[in-house]
């Protein structure tokens, strides 16, 4: 589409410009758009009218249908629903999409929208990929693949009751004992179990396709923690804001009563607890899917935690967080079972809870979903439901499934061998370590000798292989910008609906999903793979359901009930946040002030330089080996440049970067975009500054200058985030723990470096004391104050004593020890007996410190300083157990 067409977009109704303009479907794939399908021989350029057929019986799944071939050259008009909504695009019609275009990209970056290709915890987090239309499904439709799923999910329960109870489907030989005994998937451990409310699946996921002939396809089913209900919703967010006519104009169903009759569900079925306490249950900030926990996590209103965050006692889940233990009712898991419980599953994982199998069989928690479902998700099953429904429920199956075979049976896999070439071979133990698991596979993709390959694979393990009927996905309008303004495209989508369950044995379909694109000329719909969303619009004929879970008469209890507790691990992690940013800030103006020095006049100073040389190695700017001296400064000048981006080894101001991203990585939940960005963006600019200047063959002051600068971005960096932390964060018990790291931080650092000052002499001459003062961040207020005199007095004065200096002991010891009381609960003024582990400020004198001992030395400011520094590390250590391993020694008030 060129500006020509855009320019003369008003004098022709929006509708009948997309269909004059919006390509059709690929041959042989169903067009969402025209609601018909594009014959397989049709020319590109037209698109011959065919009905749409009304969906099977599923019973007996039937073959896949293809489009017959029709000479007709009409081209159809567009379905009713995507007819009204580009005549709702309003006054700009197809001229304003571009800019919506825009706005929709900024809207997911500003919002922080992300999916981590492949868990890459180094690598940068890819914005989440969402198109501009979304995929529109009329109410006719809707109402089939509603009644469809609700059914189909209510035999996945019926079966996981069976399996895990009297196991009559595998004695009857309707379900072969080899999809569930043989299956990784399934856990002897949990045989026997009666869960709450005798329901086993609380949120199941189920993958469609539309077929040629219009109908809807099961292709796969997913039972252990489903992805899509946090993204679906952002996707709605984000498609409605830009389309609000047309999303009102259409009657689309609204979201929120769903997710609320799954909390409410949740709560009535919940072992006792009132009201009963719901976590969800994350892999933690690598997963690719971690943005949407959180997001899951703070719409529903609940606890996001992770494995570690989590401990059984006496056969009870518990939450650890700051105040000690609280029981834990109900746990939404978005991990794989294997990893839930290292006790009696996946030893190593470091990611579940131990002893959770065991609070689950007691009847203490409720599990949503029950461990032990991922056996359901093997494509082979999908061929034996039809039979399952009819045993379990009565009922014929109204959504069908994709023709598909398990190779484990000799009748089926001698019928399908012949059909190799038109299906699609899959798995059937997904993701098994036990098994030799392999990527789907096209049979229309491969080679004559590729498929005589394949069926001597599946002959000699027949069992390892399922193969499935292809179908043709179905392609629905997108907006695309590869070329020009930007154009209609079609793209080939699969469709994830969710059943959820409100109640015990009762489940209702979400009235929308996450529809899932394929790239240009793609057949397989993978996030994974690069493939984009779309938002999905469910039309309704009757009432609109407004429901939100905003709760406009909250009352001071139910405030406080939904106020989330701090974890253990959000805490430890804010504590080490603060520590590793204050720890970054000392690094950089350490730096800048070792390379400003070293470049000045003062290099043959070997008392500055000493104490210049052991400050960089105390704080592991330089490696141990580096000599100092003034014989060896261009040694030491060049080594500390080389270190400052090294990420690897040491701590320089790279390192201290990359630990702050970390450490902000574990808590991103708790930090505003700005604030995270900011964090990303200082690490990755100083690493692209550092690496560039690595890469160049600059000498002497050049090499100066360069890392100076890459110095001077990241302090300006570190300044904002510091600001972020201090003025845009509510004071709760994790920002108290933030801030308290950062103050231990910088005890120990300004102690120890007035400690070398002294200890060494540096402080007698004009450079080292100047210095020092600029190490503090004090050098304008000094010389304000105390004009030109330089000696002990005026620096102690300023630098340990003044309460009013945000860098001086005296300061940071007070705020330490305020902080720490009011952190244990202690009433304003109140210390608490770690609060007194620290030095008091109230006793120290300007007279007792500054009484000069032998041989120039200040004895008495000199033990101040190393009591400051170990009393740092002291109270650093006592809140580790305190507050961070909660062990049973540690739950008694470290107040008490």
């Amino acid at each position: 589409m060129n500006d020509s067409l855009f320019g003369n977009a008003s004098l022709e109704a929006p509708a009948a410009l997309a269909s004059a303009l919006a390509p059709p479907a690929h041959a042989g794939h169903f067009d969402e758009l025209r609601g018909a399908a594009t014959p397989l021989n049709a020319p590109r350029n037209s698109l011959p009218s065919q009905p749409v057929a009304p969906l099977h019986d599923a019973a007996q799944a039937p073959p896949v249908p293809q489009p017959e071939a029709s000479p007709s050259p009409t081209r159809p008009p567009l379905t009713s629903g995507w007819s009204q909504f580009f005549d709702e695009l309003g006054s700009g019609g197809f001229g304003d999409l571009p800019r919506r275009a825009v706005s929709l990209a900024r809207q997911i970056r500003d919002n922080g929208v992300t999916y981590n290709v492949y868990a890459d915890g180094d690598g940068p987090q890819r914005p989440w990929s969402l198109d501009l239309f979304p995929l529109i499904i009329s109410p006719e439709s809707w109402a089939q693949i509603e009644a469809g799923v609700q059914q189909r999910v209510r035999v996945l329960d019926r079966v996981l009751a069976d399996v895990y109870g009297p196991q009559q489907l595998l004695a009857e030989g309707l379900l072969p004992a080899a999809l569930v005994r043989g299956h990784p998937g399934y856990l002897r451990a949990m045989h026997g179990v009666k869960p709450p409310g005798d329901t086993w699946l609380h949120i199941a996921g189920f993958d469609l396709a539309r077929g040629p002939d219009g109908n809807w396809w099961v292709v796969s089913q997913r039972t252990q923690a489903p992805s899509g209900l946090g993204y679906l919703l952002e996707n709605r967010l984000a498609i409605s804001r830009q389309f609000p006519q047309a999303f009102e104009a259409l009657h689309v169903q609204r979201l929120a009563a769903t997710y609320s009759a799954l909390m409410e569900g949740l709560q009535k079925i919940c072992p006792a607890g009132a009201p009963p306490h719901i976590a969800l249950l994350t892999p933690g900030p690598y997963n690719e899917t971690y943005f949407e926990h959180a997001y899951l996590a703070r719409y529903l209103g609940i606890t996001l935690v992770e494995g570690n965050d989590l401990t059984v006692r006496d056969q009870r889940l518990y939450l650890k967080t700051l105040q000690g233990l609280r029981p834990v009712h109900g746990l939404i898991k978005r991990l794989d079972d294997q990893y839930l419980d290292p006790l009696e599953l996946k030893p190593d994982s470091t990611l579940g809870v131990p002893g959770l199998l065991q609070a689950i069989r007691a009847g203490n928690v409720l599990v949503a979903n029950m461990p032990g479902s991922a056996f359901l998700e093997s494509p082979a099953l999908l061929g034996f439901l039809p039979a399952l429904a009819r045993h379990l429920i009565g009922e014929r199956l109204q959504l069908p499934a994709l023709p598909t075979w398990w190779c484990g049976e000799r009748a089926a896999l001698e019928a399908v061998l012949p059909q190799l070439g038109d299906c699609a071979i899959k798995p059937t133990y997904t993701g098994s370590a036990s098994h030799d698991t392999f990527e789907p596979v096209l049979g229309s993709r491969l080679s004559r000798r590729e498929l005589d390959e394949w069926a001597g694979r599946i002959v000699r393990g027949g069992d390892a292989h399922t193969v499935q009927s292809y179908l043709p996905l179905s392609q629905m309008p997108t907006w695309a910008q590869d070329f020009g303004p930007g154009h209609i495209a079609p793209r080939a989508v699969l469709l994830r609906v969710f059943a959820v369950s409100d109640g015990a044995q009762s489940w209702r379909v979400l009235p929308g999903g996450l529809a899932r694109l394929a790239g240009a000329d793609a057949q397989i719909a993978s996030m994974q793979r690069g493939g984009s969303s779309a938002d999905v619009w469910v039309q309704t004929n009757g009432h609109v359901d407004r429901t939100s879970l905003l709760h406009p008469q909250s009352t001071p209890a139910s405030l406080a009930r939904h106020r989330a507790p701090v974890t253990s691990r959000a805490a430890e992690n804010m504590f080490w946040l603060g520590r590793y940013t204050e720890r970054a800030e000392n690094a950089v103006r350490l730096a800048r002030l070792t390379l400003d020095l070293l470049g000045g006049e003062d290099q043959s100073s070997r008392q500055l330089l000493g104490w210049l040389h052991r400050l960089a190695l105390r704080n592991a700017l330089v490696p141990p080996e580096v000599p100092g001296g003034p014989k060896s400064r261009r040694v030491f000048e060049r080594v500390l440049i080389a270190e400052l981006g090294d990420v690897e080894r040491g701590g320089s101001v790279g390192f201290s970067l990359r630990c702050v991203r970390e450490a902000a990585a574990a808590v991103r939940e708790r930090l505003s975009q700005d604030h995270w960005t900011q964090i990303v963006r200082a690490e990755a600019e100083f690493l692209r500054r550092t690496a560039e200047q690595a890469g160049e063959a600059g000498e002497g002051s050049y090499a100066i200058g360069a890392a100076l600068r890459s110095l001077e971005g990241a302090s300006a960096a570190l300044a904002a985030m510091t600001g972020a932390q201090t003025d845009r964060m509510t004071r709760d018990d994790a920002w108290r723990l933030l801030s308290i790291g950062r103050h231990i931080e910088r005890l120990a650092f300004l102690s120890s470096a007035l400690a070398a000052g002294f200890q060494n002499g540096a402080v007698h001459e004009v450079a080292g004391f100047e210095a020092m003062v600029a190490l503090f961040d004090s050098t304008i207020t000094f010389h304000a104050r105390y004009q030109q005199r330089r000696d002990v007095a005026t620096m102690v004065d300023l630098l340990v004593l003044d309460g009013d200096n945000p860098r001086s002991l005296a300061w940071v010891t007070q705020t330490l020890r305020g902080r720490i009381a009011r952190l244990a609960g202690s009433a304003p003024g109140k210390l608490t007996a770690l609060s007194y582990e620290l030095p008091d400020p109230s006793t120290w004198t300007l007279e007792k410190l500054c009484e000069p001992g032998p041989d120039t030395q200040y004895p008495a400011l000199v033990h101040l300083f190393e009591n400051c520094e170990s009393a740092a590390y002291h109270v650093s250590d006592a809140i580790g157990t305190r507050y961070f391993t909660l062990t049973s020694e540690s739950l008694r008030s470290v107040g008490a």
